[in-house]
């Protein structure tokens, strides 16, 4: 298995740009990076900065500024790299907390970042909150059902939520969600709405709505989508727009839209793609864009501005 600021949103009108990074391309780990303007167009590849690394995840935090952090090298790490405010990305920081890879990631409280879950070779549900001014905590001890390659984005003013992932006990693919609170307290387990799937991803759009979109079901990888509503419920399924595939990433941009991209098709003969769908800012999905950069999987992405 491939296996924010003080503003009125969590979507946060003042984050225009995104930036897309790390992942995998044939088994080779990358640590290279891909900007997206604040028209969502995505630039070409600016070469890595740091680990190069798979399956780790990324959040805004400090109003203008994002983290990548976690993943794996081969071996599972918690290395951060800070992103400035002008979308640079600094050399790595010491990991603080559990090493660990498949995890999800997403701002909260205005200003602050939250990553969460993830496997370490075993499954966990800890969380490790993010200052407004990009350092890492410690472990929290995890709320919710444990499980890797989920998806997280934010919602509302200062909330944010956690979805669907791959867990430990049968069926495995769950729809499961855990709302954080504006203080980054993870609540207890929702009874998951539409198809459970993993390897997903999530961003905000509209300034105070999130969703959930891609991803892989029991069986392949879809291009359905889930929005979140701004008090943080899930609706039922929307049919997919675009080339189904599963290992992307998305983030907001615009002040009030989204970007999906890159990931891993089913469809032959280029299973690795960059392909991008833009996201409106009333959550409706665009038909493919052609890719631009690297093709690969396993990667996050995250808004600054």
């Amino acid at each position: 298995m491939f296996p924010i600021i003080p503003a009125a949103s969590a979507a946060d009108s003042g984050n225009q740009e995104g930036i897309f990074g790390f992942g995998a391309d044939n088994g080779t780990k990358l640590s290279m990076t891909n900007l997206v303007s604040d028209a969502g167009v995505v630039a070409t590849d600016t070469t890595g900065v740091g680990t190069a690394r798979a399956q780790p995840a990324s959040t805004q935090y400090g109003g203008d500024k994002g983290i990548f952090g976690y993943g794996t090298t081969g071996s599972v790490t918690a290395v951060t790299n800070l992103v400035s405010n002008a979308g640079v990305v600094a050399t790595d920081v010491t990991g603080v907390g559990t090493a660990r890879t498949g995890l999800a990631a997403c701002s909260y409280g205005g200003d602050k970042g939250i990553f969460g879950y993830g496997t370490t070779g075993t499954k966990v549900s800890m969380t490790n909150l993010v200052s407004n001014a990009g350092v890492v905590a410690t472990d929290v001890t995890g709320v919710g059902t444990v499980r890797q390659n989920l998806a997280a984005c934010e919602y509302g003013t200062d909330t944010a939520i956690f979805g669907f992932g791959y867990g430990s006990v049968s069926p495995n693919v769950t729809a499961v969600t855990n709302l954080v609170t504006n203080v980054g307290v993870v609540g207890t387990d929702v009874t998951g709405v539409g198809t459970a799937r993993y390897l997903l991803a999530a961003c905000s759009y509209g300034e105070d709505k999130g969703i959930f979109g891609f991803g892989h079901d029991t069986a392949y990888s879809v291009a359905m989508t889930n929005l979140v509503s701004n008090t943080g419920v899930v609706a039922t399924d929307t049919t997919g727009v675009g080339l189904n595939r599963s290992n992307i990433g998305a983030c907001e941009y615009g002040g009030d839209k989204g970007i999906f991209g890159w990931g891993y098709s089913y469809v032959a003969p280029a299973h690795m793609t960059a392909v991008t769908n833009l996201v409106t800012n009333l959550g409706v999905v665009g038909s493919d864009v052609t890719g631009v950069g690297t093709v690969r999987r396993e990667i996050t992405a995250c808004s600054f501005n």
